[in-house]
């Protein structure tokens, strides 16, 4: 981690900035450089919607397990204990007829059953895992094992891509391709994800082109993976222009989360992935931010219960999300804290540079910044934020060599942008509300900035007030 600068100014003000101010400019402010004058940029906020997604109500839906309300699971200091193998907890993502288990647990991959749940999850005979060449030697043998214990009738094949954000692209996902149509893998057919994020975004992309569609499994190795990029369908590749701009929502059959792979995960991976769970807590789970705060260092000590819990209940909270709004059309939208300035961090800094988790981090800061600079939170937030991540210790702030011409070209193509707008997940009052925020991608001069205050409950209408 020493290579991950933190020289980028976010300097807060003295204090809070009015709402009604003539010439504030919150993305300017949060781009501030370390220069003798302001940089130039050619954002501006127009619009806003606001939304308190942590006091969603939720019901039961009858011949479904029940959709998980992660508001509801009780907070609780997790013991210091040893693993235990047994039955998984299970969380569901209700889809309706398209719902899926997330299964959670230590040695799941000793137990096939899971795995070979051929009413659900495998519906054919042919089998082609997706993984990498770090994964590989590692968990390949024994997935193929699970695959194949006992069941003779079922044939897998591997394809082992090269590890790295830099290979998720258009050439290396036609690796899967070719081998795909090498071994005659027809439409009941099943794709197993056994890796990091990068693995799962392009296997499912893979699966949901090949044939038109055919079945998949997540099988994620990373805290990245197991509490974000797993659940929800969300697949694709990168651009050069941009992060995962060609892809497509696709959702798995199954999600199994063997916690012990977690064992061969390094440090740095680990971190990446916990700036994914203090995300939660922030949007949407005041409660959950607490418990973080008060086990952060378990969690970066790899205690088991501690990472178990943090897994789970990132779990809840993601399918939660999902189960209420499958394609980012409105609530889904709040899970992009921080990524809009990551994603820019990624492709303008080179993918694979920094990890997402670390890219993500600097992005959270960026936005809470922002938030503070609009009146939206109080500073004791933003010193929380900053304090969690560095106990995390990923970044708060973006590489030096990241500059506001960069930030803005970037963001220009980001894939939230809609209308001319570029979309933002802002927080705004206690801990846990977050707002969806629009700012107009061209030249503006002397508008005023005029947040909206119109709130809007999930369970109502969202609204967004147009500002001029």
């Amino acid at each position: 981690m020493a290579s991950i600068s933190n020289a980028f100014s976010l300097s807060l003000p003295s204090n809070r900035i009015a709402n009604s101010s003539s010439d504030f400019n919150p993305i300017t402010s949060a781009l501030s450089l370390r220069v003798n004058k302001p940089a130039k940029v050619s954002l501006f906020g127009l619009d806003s919607g606001e939304f308190s997604p942590g006091r969603v109500a939720v019901s039961k839906p009858s011949g479904i397990g029940g959709r998980i309300c992660a508001n509801a699971t009780p907070v609780m200091d997790q013991p210091v204990g040893e693993k235990s193998s047994g039955a998984p907890t299970i969380v569901e993502v209700d889809l309706g007829n398209r719902s899926y288990p997330i299964y959670i647990g230590s040695g799941l991959l000793d137990q096939p059953e899971l795995l070979q749940n051929f009413d659900r999850h495998v519906h054919g005979k042919k089998v082609i895992v997706v993984t990498n060449t770090t994964i590989a030697p590692l968990y390949l043998d024994k997935v193929v094992e699970a695959l194949t214990k006992g069941n003779t009738a079922v044939s897998v094949e591997y394809v082992i891509l090269p590890d790295g954000e830099k290979f998720k692209d258009m050439d290396t996902l036609m690796k899967v391709f070719d081998k795909a149509n090498e071994s005659r893998l027809d439409r009941r057919c099943t794709f197993v994800a056994l890796g990091g994020g990068v693995i799962g975004d392009m296997c499912g992309f893979a699966a949901a082109s090949f044939l038109r569609s055919v079945n998949f499994i997540q099988i994620p190795t990373t805290v990245m993976a197991q509490v974000d990029s797993s659940v929800g369908g969300k697949t694709g590749i990168n651009h050069p222009l941009g992060k995962n701009l060609i892809g497509a929502f696709y959702q798995p059959q199954c999600v199994l989360i063997d916690t012990d792979t977690l064992d061969t995960l390094p440090d740095r991976e680990l971190a990446s992935g916990l700036a994914e769970v203090i995300k939660y807590g922030l949007i949407r789970d005041a409660e959950f931010f607490e418990w973080q705060e008060k086990n952060m260092e378990k969690l970066i000590a790899r205690n088991p219960n501690a990472l178990a819990y943090a897994i789970k209940r990132s779990c809840e909270n993601k399918a939660e999300v999902v189960s209420f709004d499958e394609k980012e059309s409105g609530l889904r939208a709040t899970l992009n804290l921080g990524h809009t300035f990551g994603h820019t961090i990624e492709t303008g800094f080179g993918y694979g540079q920094w990890l997402h988790g670390e890219a993500v981090a600097a992005g959270t800061v960026m936005a809470v910044d922002m938030s503070y600079r609009l009146g939206w939170i109080d500073s004791s937030i933003v010193k929380r934020v900053d304090d969690i991540l560095l106990r995390a210790k990923l970044p708060t702030a973006p590489p030096e060599t990241m500059t506001v011409e960069m930030f803005k070209s970037v963001m220009a193509v980001d894939k939230k942008v809609a209308d001319g707008l570029l979309r933002l997940i802002l927080l705004k009052g206690p801990l846990g509300n977050c707002v969806f925020t629009g700012f107009l991608l061209i030249e503006v001069h002397c508008r005023s900035l005029v947040p909206s205050c119109n709130v809007s409950i999930y369970d109502k209408p969202i609204k967004i007030k147009h500002i001029y």
